[in-house]
């Protein structure tokens, strides 16, 4: 570590923002950022896991099929025979550029998802609080940290309210680090002991605080750790495990017809050289070897469509087990709901004002007239002014779209608080500068509110809208009040803090009757779908302001009154409801909300039919063995803590579900993990949700998980297609050629007419098979398990029948050439048809259930075209001089080739007819 560098921690928050020339209040201009992150790059570590294309390329020429065929060509050139030497090793050549296309491509795919996966970073630019990705941060940038952030560059801090961080990725120690702003003058401290810095990669598990980005990228502490690490080692998928060892068996199978081929050949007086290249030519056309690269490349494809569908997947197996899906558990604010909360109701102690239709019948001519509302109704005044102070949100200028001018940022639903006071004039900018925040008690979990305390003591002239509040406030106390705490949060953890209500500008008891009236006012609101946070105050004098515990602070308050917030259901969720029923998967909404308000939104989506809630409280009490015998019956836990989801996850999961779980903070990273397919939320997630999880909605919608699941079960069953098509036609080849003998034609094809059906029909259409558009009825079936056999559903029954009426009828196309004096062509014949068979094998694969006519011919345009230029392809090999001379072929007349077609399309015409029979009868049940 330089001197420089050392020194930041004992440098004061002046001399840091002197050296890196910031302003620590306006942070860096637009114009200062580009030019710093052009000289000094990206904030990001250096990928170095991806495969380099000169490793993909050896891996395609080090096969085990591959090396077989190579010492086959080098054979051929000993016996001089070159010409099949060099058409071996221009197969090889076109085989290992396949396979390194498919490759290469699946780790750049792979390469651009991971670009996508960076997290976002508030940090202020010109004076203005902006969301940035983490990439485009420089040294001297301005950044704020809250809970659950994860800390995207080092940085020294120049505020910090509570803050504790999570280090153990660096230090090891599972303790989170309490942290300072003040400078600290020693030399040569490790990360543990420098408290008033932040670390990349490092978590915020409490409290807030600001920053200034001194180190970036690769000159970080955990760039210094990243730069010792060389590579990074990529987990096959469960369906790679599965078709690997599939490869392994076929190969097994293949070497012992090869060796019954092989003997049979020469006890026939075929020469050893010959049946040696053809068992060789066979074994390459048993073992499809392509499926791995085949199935990466699916994958990768399919995360990609996934992205545009706003589905960012950060780990592949996802993509797979996204099919399966049974239980999508989630959460209702933003994933089910639009996450623009609004106030709409303030209930004030005797008195219900409907804020938006008075806030909007009204329009003052500029902030210095005071709205009426507030004058009529100071404890609306009251309310509004604890809404916006009690606050971590801020107030920035709309660039587009904004409500009344304003948008907020930070939390939706403080941000709504923050516009509903500025809707009535009073901005919060405004209103922090009056009443400055001296000490605060952020909100967690167990309390479910916040506090914060306001030096009041020191305004002189307060704004006309608050007048009317400064005249009550003056009278109820014998002296001046110098502080105001004020406390916002879940009514019921309000009322157990609360001893006094106001009412009409004065202080009563909170007894039985009062009590009873705003829990019949938060119930009343709760059943019409809105989220109810309460508000209480409390004042201070000198002496009794400096008590860091809030359990001593929070007590003894004065119940004001409840804003009621509507956060509407999205309206593309109801489809997607419906549509994941239709699915056979169940829709669970688990959500922090009141029991409630979390039923109305699931009775409005149709996710709950009944009113059956289970509430976190409920929860606590039972075990997973007892929740797993009620947790089929329930569809909204309300009131849930983040610890909690994953005794659902549990429950679920031994219940024999695949299960989906949604979640957003710090504390849902477990569940996340837990669940088979852990998603995280892209807008409102914090950054150690999205590392945990296996998927991340980049729009927050419910829908995206229901559309990303289709296409899950699309690619799943368009990599079985792939399967099932290349192992039907490597059966037929085999089959003809195991056959052949039995039927008196001795040798049916030549080692390379082996190998041309191999590259031409595996290539292109295969691949082509890949993209296949889903299903019509993909998401009107139930799931399918991903532990399923390769072979489950009749795909073995289906391999074995098709490729022997494949083999059979190449063969008989042989016969018929023999029987009628055709010898010269009946080889040529039994080549053509087998790889014309294959091309209506691949059309009628494209659905197990739908004919192609219904299907659409055109409707998979990529597929066309493969079998198109594969019929070209082979036309050529047929009628083009010097390709006849390299694969002992020779011209068909008209008569045969049309035999060929005809008998080729024998698989095809029997698949569709198997459908068309299916059809009928299902229509006649």
């Amino acid at each position: 570590m330089s001197s420089e560098e050392k020194a930041w921690y004992q440098l004061s928050p002046y001399e840091v923002a002197e050296h890196l020339n910031t302003d620590m209040h306006r942070g860096l201009s637009r114009e200062e950022a580009q030019r710093r992150f052009a000289e000094v790059g990206p904030n990001e570590l250096v990928e170095r896991g991806m495969k380099s294309p000169w490793r993909i390329l050896w891996e395609q020429l080090t096969g085990i099929m591959v090396v077989i065929l190579i010492i086959s060509a080098i054979i051929s050139v000993f016996l001089h025979e070159y010409i099949d030497a060099l058409v071996i090793l221009v197969i090889v050549v076109l085989n290992a550029l396949l396979g390194f296309t498919q490759e290469y491509q699946a780790e750049k795919a792979m390469a651009a998802l991971k670009k996508m996966a960076v997290p976002k970073v508030k940090v202020r630019r010109s004076g203005h609080l902006v969301e940035i990705s983490a990439r485009e941060l420089v040294p001297g940038d301005v950044i704020q940290l809250e809970a659950g952030d994860a800390v995207p560059a080092d940085a020294r801090l120049i505020e910090a309210v509570n803050l504790r961080v999570q280090e153990a990725v660096l230090t090891g120690e599972s303790e989170p680090v309490e942290k300072q702003v003040e400078p600290i003058i020693a030399e040569h401290l490790s990360v543990t002991d420098q408290r008033n810095m932040v670390f990349m990669g490092t978590m915020v598990t409490y409290g807030r605080g600001t920053a200034l980005v001194v180190r970036t990228g690769m000159r970080t502490e955990l760039g210094k750790i990243a730069d010792m690490i060389q590579s990074v080692g990529q987990e096959p998928t469960p369906l790679q495990k599965r078709l690997e060892q599939l490869g392994r068996g076929l190969a097994l199978a293949a070497l012992g017809i090869v060796a019954v081929v092989f003997v049979l050949g020469v006890l026939r007086g075929e020469s050893i050289r010959v049946m040696f290249q053809t068992a060789i030519s066979m074994a390459v056309a048993a073992v499809p070897e392509g499926l791995p690269a085949v199935v990466t490349i699916a994958l990768a494809l399919g995360a990609q469509r996934m992205l545009k569908r706003n589905a960012l997947i950060r780990k592949l197996p996802a993509v797979e087990t996204l099919g399966s899906v049974t239980v999508i558990c989630s959460d209702k604010t933003g994933t089910l709901t639009e996450n623009r909360m609004t106030v709409t109701v303030i209930d004030v102690a005797g008195h219900r004002v409907d804020f938006q239709e008075e806030v909007n019948y009204y329009q003052p001519e500029s902030n210095l007239h005071p709205h009426p509302l507030l004058i009529g109704h100071p404890s609306v005044a009251l309310m509004l002014l604890g809404g916006a102070l009690c606050n971590d949100a801020t107030l920035e200028p709309a660039e587009e779209g904004g409500r009344h001018g304003f948008a907020a940022v930070g939390d939706p639903t403080e941000g709504a608080l923050v516009i509903a006071a500025a809707q009535a004039n009073l901005l919060k900018q405004d209103l922090e500068s009056l009443f400055p925040r001296v000490q605060e008690w952020p909100f967690d979990s167990e309390r479910k509110r916040m506090s914060t305390l306001h030096r009041i003591e020191h305004v002189k002239e307060w704004p006309v809208a608050l007048s009317s509040l400064r005249d009550h406030l003056s009278r109820t106390w014998e002296r001046p009040v110098q502080f105001l705490m004020f406390t916002k949060g879940a009514v019921d953890s309000l009322l157990e803090v609360c001893d006094r209500v106001w009412v009409n500008n004065q202080i009563q008891p909170l007894d039985e009757t009062w009590r009873e009236r705003i829990v019949r006012a938060n119930n009343t609101m709760a059943q019409s779908g809105m989220r109810v946070l309460g508000v209480a105050f409390r004042p201070f004098w000198e002496g009794n302001e400096g008590d860091s515990s809030s359990k001593a602070e929070e007590s003894g308050l004065i119940f004001v009154g409840m804003f009621g917030l509507i956060d509407p259901a999205r309206p593309e969720v109801f489809r997607a409801v419906q549509v994941a029923k239709t699915a056979g998967i169940r829709p669970v909404m688990i959500t922090g909300d009141h029991p409630l308000t979390a039923l109305h939104i699931a009775r409005t989506l149709h996710i709950a039919e009944d009113g059956r809630v289970m509430t976190g409280r409920e929860l606590a009490q039972l075990s997973v063995a007892e929740l797993e015998q009620q947790v089929e019956d329930i569809p909204v836990f309300a009131r849930v803590s983040p610890e909690h989801k994953l005794k659902i996850v549990e429950a679920l999961q031994n219940r024999g579900h695949i299960v989906a779980m949604t979640g957003d903070g710090v504390n849902d990273a477990p569940a996340l993990k837990k669940a088979d397919i852990g998603v995280a939320m892209g807008i409102t997630g914090t950054d150690v949700s999205k590392e945990a999880a296996d998927m991340v909605l980049l729009d927050d919608n419910f829908a995206t998980i229901v559309a990303a699941v289709e296409e899950g079960r699309r690619i799943y069953d368009n990599i079985r297609k792939f399967i099932k098509y290349t192992l039907t036609s490597n059966m037929g080849e085999i089959m003809a050629m195991l056959l052949g003998p039995f039927v008196g034609l001795s040798l049916p094809l030549t080692p390379l007419q082996i190998l041309w059906i191999n590259l031409v029909t595996d290539g292109l259409p295969g691949l082509a098979l890949t993209v296949e558009p889903a299903e019509r009825d993909v998401m009107h079936r139930k799931p399918f398990s991903p532990k399923e056999n390769i072979f489950g559903r009749g795909l073995a029954t289906s391999v074995l029948l098709v490729g022997i009426e494949m083999g059979v009828t190449s063969l008989l196309a042989g016969l018929w050439a023999l029987s009628t004096g055709r010898t010269e062509t009946w080889q040529t014949m039994i080549f053509t048809t087998l790889t014309l068979a294959q091309m209506g094998n691949v059309l009628a694969i494209r659905s197990d259930r739908e004919p192609l006519i219904r299907l659409g011919i055109f409707s998979n345009p990529l597929l066309l075209a493969a079998v198109l230029l594969t019929f070209v392809l082979q036309m050529a090999v047929v009628y083009v001089p010097f390709l006849q001379d390299i694969f002992r072929t020779r011209p068909l007349p008209l008569v045969d080739l049309l035999v060929s077609l005809a008998l080729s399309s024998v698989v095809f015409l029997s698949i569709e007819a198997v459908k068309w029979v299916r059809l009928w009868r299902s229509q006649n049940r």
